[in-house]
C-alpha cells in the first residue's frame, strides 16, 4: 500500500487533477468515483488507485477493471493519498488515469454507420469558462441527440475534474473538438452544407426555424456572448422566445433549449 504524500505516484495524480498543460503533455486526466469509472472504455484506463474501503465495498467491479486492461501498478493506497489525489471533498476512494480521445474536425460532422440517416446537429461553444455549464452541455448534448461538439481552445479545459463530474459519464460517448480557430472551422462547417445560427435578441422566432437538416448552434462566453466575429459568419440569427424582464439565459440552458427544438422537428419528422 502506498502511505505517503510525497510519493512519485501520487504526485502525479495530484498534478493531472491541478493542470491542464499537464493533462494535455501527459494525453491523461483523472476520473474519480466508481459510477464514473464503470463508463470507461476499458482500454483507456492506464492506472487505478483505491483505498481498502473501496475495494471492500467495490471488489467486484473493480477485479473485473483489473482484468479488462490488465495493468500492474500498486493501486491500493492510504486515505490521506487519496484525498491529495481527488478534487471532490470527500472522494468515494476510487481514481482512474485515463487516456484522452480528443476528435478531429472530420469526426464531428460525419457519424457512425449506424447514424449515417441522421443530419448533423452540432454545438460551437466560444470562450466558455465555466467548468459546470460546458459539463452540463456535453451531457445534455448525448441526451438531445447532437452529433458533435466544437470547443474553442480558449475555453474551460474538456478534461478540468469539474467538467468530467458534470457529464456523468457522456464525456467518454460525446464527439468533441477543440478547434484553434473558431472563424475558420465555422466557415468550414458552412461549406460542409450545415446551416448556422447565432442567438441574438434582435433574432427571428426560434420556433419557426428548421432544424431538421444539417444544423449548427452557436453558444457563446457566459459574460460577453459570441464575438462579433463569429456572430457575423451565421447564416441566420435567432432568439428563444422569453418572458418578463429577462434578457438572457445561462449558456447551458441555451444550448438545452436549442438542441431539444431540434431533437423535437426531428422526431416529429
Amino acid at each position: 500500500m502506498i502511505t505517503s504524500t510525497s510519493n512519485d505516484k501520487i504526485k502525479y495524480m495530484e498534478k493531472l487533477r491541478k493542470s491542464a498543460s499537464f493533462r494535455h503533455e501527459e494525453g491523461l486526466f483523472p476520473v474519480e468515483g466508481i459510477r464514473m469509472i464503470k463508463e470507461i472504455p476499458g482500454e483507456r484506463v492506464v492506472k487505478l488507485y483505491y483505498t481498502e474501503k473501496a475495494y471492500e465495498r467495490y471488489r467486484e467491479e473493480i477485479d473485473s477493471i483489473n482484468i479488462n486492461t490488465g495493468f500492474e501498478d500498486d493501486r491500493l493506497v492510504s486515505e490521506s493519498c487519496m484525498k491529495k489525489m481527488c478534487d471532490t471533498e470527500n472522494p468515494q476512494g476510487i481514481i482512474s488515469a485515463v487516456r484522452m480521445d480528443e476528435c478531429a474536425f472530420e469526426d464531428i460532422i460525419s457519424g457512425e454507420e449506424a447514424d449515417k440517416k441522421t443530419a448533423p446537429l452540432i454545438l460551437v461553444l466560444e470562450k466558455l469558462q465555466d467548468p459546470g455549464n460546458l459539463g452540463t452541455i456535453i451531457r445534455t448534448s448525448e441526451a438531445a441527440g447532437v452529433t458533435g461538439i466544437m470547443i474553442s481552445n480558449d475555453s474551460a479545459d474538456i478534461y478540468n475534474p469539474k467538467v468530467i463530474r458534470s457529464t456523468m459519464g457522456a464525456i467518454f460517448r460525446m464527439k468533441i473538438y477543440v478547434s484553434p480557430d473558431i472563424p475558420e472551422d465555422v466557415t468550414k462547417l458552412k461549406a460542409s452544407g450545415i446551416t448556422v445560427y447565432s442567438m441574438h435578441l434582435n433574432g427571428e422566432q426560434f420556433y419557426e426555424k428548421d432544424f431538421t437538416k444539417g444544423t449548427a448552434f452557436l453558444i457563446g462566453n457566459e459574460g460577453n456572448g459570441l464575438s462579433d466575429e463569429l456572430s457575423s459568419l451565421a447564416d441566420e440569427m435567432i432568439r428563444i422566445p422569453m418572458m418578463g424582464q429577462v434578457e438572457s439565459l445561462n449558456a447551458a440552458i441555451s444550448a438545452s433549449v436549442a438542441a431539444y427544438e431540434a431533437l423535437r422537428q426531428r422526431i416529429k419528422r
